[in-house]
């Protein structure tokens, strides 16, 4: 059957997610000591992502919205801290800004280019990051995150709805990851074929294998029209 759409997972599949979060984290307790230094008094940097992440994992729940949790987390340490609610969205904006300076994989940029020519390019994410702000969504024909669709990946609600946005049925579609459970298992679930991004050569885990498994997106045009 002809593929139409080819939809991406972001983070570690369009870039490498790891820096680019620990550069974010740390500007923003650098503005934290520079505005509201009673927060960094108390905590170290990494004592404050504990924080954080303990707070997250009170409300899984609430996981697939990744902004609002960060916010909801910024208010209460607002509120202990007596410091005004503007500590909240000054400081998620702190952060979301830094989340969105990323360095493509090598090749990324072309591949997205020369498939958007032939294909409708699509991005399905549970992050905030936002291609718009990172200026390629010109590149993409829809954009669905988690915190839009309601559930996160690897649910097929969230496939279903970005697929509905633009007229594709899920078996004229490729979705692209790294995570075998969100992305692959996720997306095969949906209906959708599969390519698993692994440039470090891990064995499957197990589970619904995908169609393909590429190390580099350069191979993906390729990989693409023999699905």
């Amino acid at each position: 059957m002809t593929i139409r759409c080819i939809a991406f997972d972001l983070d570690d599949t369009l870039w490498a997610c790891k820096p680019v979060i620990e550069r974010a984290e740390q500007r923003f307790y650098a503005w934290l000591q520079a505005h509201y230094p009673r927060i960094t008094q108390r905590y170290s940097p990494e004592q404050l992502v504990k924080k954080r992440m303990n707070y997250m994992q009170q409300y899984p729940e609430l996981h697939y919205n990744l902004t609002r949790l960060r916010q909801d987390w910024l208010a209460l340490l607002a509120a202990e801290h007596d410091y005004p609610p503007a500590l909240v969205e000054q400081g998620f904006a702190v952060f979301w800004l830094a989340r969105n300076e990323v360095t493509f994989f090598e090749g990324a940029l072309a591949v997205l280019e020369a498939l958007s020519a032939r294909f409708s390019l699509g991005v399905i994410s549970n992050g905030n990051a936002s291609v718009h702000h990172i200026g390629v969504g010109h590149l993409f024909q829809f954009v669905h995150s988690a915190a839009e669709a309601g559930v996160a990946k690897p649910h097929p609600a969230i496939f279903h709805q970005a697929l509905a946005q633009v007229g594709i049925a899920p078996h004229q579609a490729v979705y692209v990851g790294d995570d075998p459970v969100r992305d692959i298992q996720g997306a095969a679930s949906a209906g959708l074929r599969t390519v698993w991004f692994n440039p470090e050569g891990q064995a499957w885990p197990g589970g619904q294998e995908p169609d393909a498994v590429i190390e580099n997106l350069a191979q993906l045009e390729t990989v693409i029209t023999k699905l």
